[in-house]
């Protein structure tokens, strides 16, 4: 039986647009008409980059534990927080010791994540 272009795996990403945001830090990206998922591995202590985009952006953590740095703020995030990031809000992320995963979707799709490639694209 052939896999269905419209189902995917968050264990699986051979069907992934695959970005390399950081060192430690990949996106394994799925986008959609309306929305885009992304579902980040952040290996432990791993860094991002403050950047910001004009596109809302909610986050799930699936495993591990981080901190979430938006606007002037950051808030400590275990598996089950999820978090809503307002356009154009410069945030980031640094992933606890054990790392993370988390699952992101944005509204509308950003157009940089359609390709591979890497960085997190906006400033």
């Amino acid at each position: 039986m052939s896999k269905h272009p419209e189902f995917h795996n968050l264990d699986d990403a051979s069907d992934a647009i695959v970005r390399q945001l950081a060192d430690g830090l990949t996106a394994s990206v799925y986008p959609g008409d309306q929305a885009m998922v992304s579902i980040v591995t952040a290996a432990p202590g791993a860094e991002g980059k403050l950047h910001h985009h004009p596109e809302e952006q909610w986050g799930v953590c699936l495993e591990g534990s981080g901190v979430r740095v938006q606007g002037e703020e950051e808030i400590a995030f275990k598996k089950g927080d999820f978090w809503r990031t307002p356009g154009g809000v410069p945030h980031t992320m640094r992933a606890g010791p054990e790392g993370c995963r988390i699952l992101d979707i944005f509204a509308p799709p950003r157009d940089d994540y359609r390709k591979p490639g890497s960085g997190f694209g906006s400033s």
